[in-house]
């Protein structure tokens, strides 16, 4: 045997072992592959909120993402593709054995496993793998071989090479070639030079390294690696080629926004609307790629949000107190607007919502809804004329009841007891109402305080203390009950979701429940009565601070919550003896024939009082919204009397 011969020998012998053993390896491995999910390879676009205008006002997911179509991608993306990652990636099916056998050649050596995926594993170790280092090993590399292959046969290379544009990570919160296109050129694929269709093709690789906003000179390294390649395998000619790379790496690049947008305005809003829209649709509607249409008013809640959170239109005594509201569309139900807190920290997403919590006390906003709507609504008042007396008295129980500065007007019309705010009056008229009643009231305008206690004449406050969310009193449904005295007794629960899109064109669409919660008179009377609160002067009630000159068609009550005797003794001994209204919770609820809104102030801890000019906080915010819906109060039309009804200007008469 020659030495010629014994060399191709060895040869030969050599590369059958390698292949044999080459093959027992990628068996070895393949056998244990995750079965070839085709669903965690497609990309889901982001969820988009939208508000009552169609305007998109926030993105939702773990990833923003804008998904784009096959022929929407431009030929120029795929050959820049293609000849940076896989310049045979159409004429092979899945693999690239040559790559592939150099990979396993530089890994043997104890290198990375770099240089070897074809698209096609660049896909699967996206949607199945990870980019992480622990999955940078000859075991993952045969197993998305071992899937690529599989792929190969389910897909085309359109689907493929599609997939993969809508599946990359782009740098800054952006994924898919689409979402960074708009993001960072303000344009779509089909129209990018060819300079910046290379930045894009080339991040990929390695997105933080190569981000055109914090490395760009790594970015142009890649950039231009990307161009070279194009020229390499005659996708661009030489021409093209000079003016890729002389053009400068920020050529047409925006400004950098914030990728995923949930704005601080509309958080708390946005927080109640997707647990909506998750109800609905019974997804987490957030990862879902859905679009959410929400009842928002982006201008209403913006304006909320400045009001609360400045100190322009409002006179806060510091930047601790609290504000919750609720804004209602009278007609239609819907939340327009709503403020879950003050001065909440920047880094906080969907955090503590006070405008749906019912962990405080409203005082005596309850009166209408306790005491006066089912008095008027049964037949007990027929009038606003009708007399109640307000002088020293009990409870049913025996325990004494007073009023909040211990002094009695004796005899009164019930539209002065209510107007003044009166306790006994109020817990009179609850007497001859009686708790079922008041109770069965209550829920038709979706409030449920059960068991009620003789108390809740004048405050909210849950009888039993295992206290559930579905029971008591927040903002929400104070507007919401009150929109109903503002609609001739139409209660509409309260909603923030009209529409869920999905990808796939399936549609759910919310339809508002409505009842008749009372008699149209009961809503006339109750409104009557509560015009007068805001014609008060401010000196009487903060009632009148709540009042817009020349925005006649508005009513509301406020609701002040009290200290029991040993509170107050501990409230005394920290701040002094403090003159005038002293409590935990200032409220005002209010409304116009368009807009019913609920505002609550108080501090974290109830055991940091609101007194003196603190009391007018709630007004001070009603007054301010108020007055930015209606900049020509004068084009507002009054309710008008039901034919059950005669109004003489002074007293309302209910005629049976």
């Amino acid at each position: 045997m020659t030495g010629i011969k014994l060399f191709f020998i060895v040869l030969f012998s050599a590369i059958l072992l390698a292949v044999i053993a080459g093959g027992s390896i990628f068996v070895y491995y393949a056998k244990d592959a995750p079965k070839l999910d085709l669903t965690k390879l497609s990309s889901a676009p982001s969820s988009q909120f939208l508000d009552a205008s169609g305007n998109v006002i926030a993105t939702m997911g773990s990833e923003n993402r804008t998904l784009v179509e096959t022929d929407n991608i431009p030929v120029r993306l795929v050959n820049a593709v293609t000849s940076i990652e896989d310049h045979r990636f159409f004429s092979t099916r899945g693999i690239d054995p040559v790559r592939i056998a150099g990979s396993f050649m530089h890994n043997l050596k104890g290198g990375s496993l770099n240089g070897g995926s074809t698209l096609d594993m660049q896909l699967i170790k996206l949607g199945m793998f990870s980019t992480s280092t622990s999955d940078q090993n000859l075991r993952v590399k045969v197993q998305e071989a071992w899937l690529a292959l599989q792929l190969d046969q389910k897909w085309t290379k359109e689907q493929i090479f599609t997939a993969y544009v809508n599946k990359v990570n782009m740098a800054n919160g952006y994924y898919g070639m689409g979402t960074a296109a708009k993001a960072y050129y303000g344009k779509d694929l089909t129209a990018l030079s060819i300079a910046q269709i290379a930045l894009l093709a080339g991040m990929p690789q390695a997105p933080t390294t190569y981000n055109p906003y914090t490395n760009p000179t790594a970015s142009k390294y890649r950039r231009d690696l990307v161009i070279e390649a194009m020229y390499k395998y005659g996708k661009i000619t030489d021409a093209e080629r000079k003016t890729a790379l002389a053009t400068p790496i920020k050529d047409g690049l925006q400004p950098l926004k914030q990728s995923v947008t949930i704005p601080r305005y509309a958080d708390n809003f946005l927080k109640e609307a997707k647990a909506q829209a998750d109800e609905l649709a019974g997804v987490d509607t957030a990862n879902a790629g859905v679009k959410v249409y929400t009842t928002l008013d982006t201008a209403a809640q913006q304006n909320l949000y400045n009001i609360v959170n400045t100190d322009t239109y409002v006179n806060y005594p510091d930047k601790d107190l609290q504000v919750a509201s609720t804004v209602v569309n009278v007609q239609t139900g819907a939340v327009v607007a709503q403020i879950g807190g003050r001065n909440t920290p920047s880094n906080v997403t969907f955090g503590t919502n006070e405008a749906v919590q019912t962990n405080r006390d409203w005082g005596s906003a309850m009166k209408p809804l306790v005491d006066y709507g089912p008095a008027f609504e049964d037949g007990i008042y027929t009038s606003t004329a009708d007399t109640v007396s307000d002088e020293p008295t009990t409870y049913p129980d025996g325990t004494a009841l007073k009023n909040w500065n211990n002094s009695y007007l004796g005899t009164m019309t019930v539209k002065s007891a209510l107007q003044y705010s009166r306790n006994i009056p109020a817990v009179k008229t609850l007497i001859k109402v009686g708790l079922t009643n008041s109770n069965d009231f209550l829920n038709k305008v979706g409030i449920d305080l059960s068991p009620m206690v003789w108390s809740n004449a004048i405050s909210s406050n849950l009888s039993h203390s295992t206290k559930s969310s579905a029971k008591g009193v927040n903002s929400v449904r104070m507007a919401s009950a009150y929109a109903a005295f503002a609609n001739e007794g139409v209660y509409t629960k309260p909603y923030y979701v009209t529409k869920i899109v999905f990808s796939d064109g399936r549609e759910i669409d919310y339809k508002p429940e409505k009842s008749q919660a009372m008699k149209a008179s009961t809503a006339y009377v109750i409104t009557d009565m509560l015009k007068g609160v805001v014609q008060l002067p401010i000196s009487t009630s903060a009632g009148g601070n709540a009042n817009v000159p020349g925005l006649t068609a508005l009513a509301g009550k406020t609701g002040t919550s009290n200290y029991d005797d040993t509170e107050r003794a501990e409230i005394d001994k920290k701040y002094g003896s403090i003159s005038g209204m002293v409590s935990p919770d200032e409220n005002f609820v209010g409304y116009t024939p368009q807009y019913s809104m609920s505002v609550w102030t108080g501090y974290k801890n109830r055991m940091t009082p609101i007194y003196g000019d603190t009391i007018l906080c709630a007004t001070s915010v009603f007054r301010s919204m108020m007055s930015m819906f209606y900049p020509d109060p004068s084009t507002v039309t009054d309710w008008t009397a039901p034919s059950t009804v005669t109004d003489d200007g002074s007293y309302v008469t209910v005629n049976n």
